[in-house]
């Protein structure tokens, strides 16, 4: 039987092959790694997260980065979704959580304010950049 339609099985190919992620070996067409900064509005978190931030600026569509004001309606929700009932200054929420691994294995909350380099409490700016890179390579 002849084909009526040739147009119509070459856009059902085609859609077939972009759905299957065919489209070239060694392409992976991922969604940008999502990074919500949920955190006061004003000083000393505002300071504390400059350096993010200005990282965050530099991974172009790789990352897709928002901030939410934590006084605000909207971030008191957003906290209450997350399940954070203390009173914390910040969250950083990579991928739709706060709790991640760090490169060595053991677990850490981007909560709070970071610490230092070497601190063996809490989590550092090095380490939430190193979680954003690694959740990008992983999708």
């Amino acid at each position: 039987m002849p084909n009526v339609c040739p147009a119509l099985t070459r856009r059902a190919a085609a859609t077939a092959v972009l759905a299957l992620g065919l489209l070239a070996p060694g392409i992976v067409l991922a969604a940008p790694t999502s990074v919500e900064i949920v955190a006061f509005a004003h000083p000393p978190v505002v300071q504390a997260l400059q350096p993010l931030r200005t990282w965050l600026s530099t991974q172009g569509t790789q990352v897709k980065a928002v901030e939410t004001d934590m006084e605000s309606p909207a971030g008191a929700q957003r906290l209450q979704a997350l399940g954070i009932k203390d009173h914390v200054p910040l969250v950083i929420v990579v991928n739709g959580s706060y709790r991640h691994k760090r490169s060595d294995g053991s677990p850490v909350e981007l909560v709070g304010f970071p610490s230092t380099s070497g601190s063996t409490k809490g989590w550092t700016l090095d380490e939430a950049k190193d979680i954003i890179t690694r959740a990008g390579t992983r999708r």
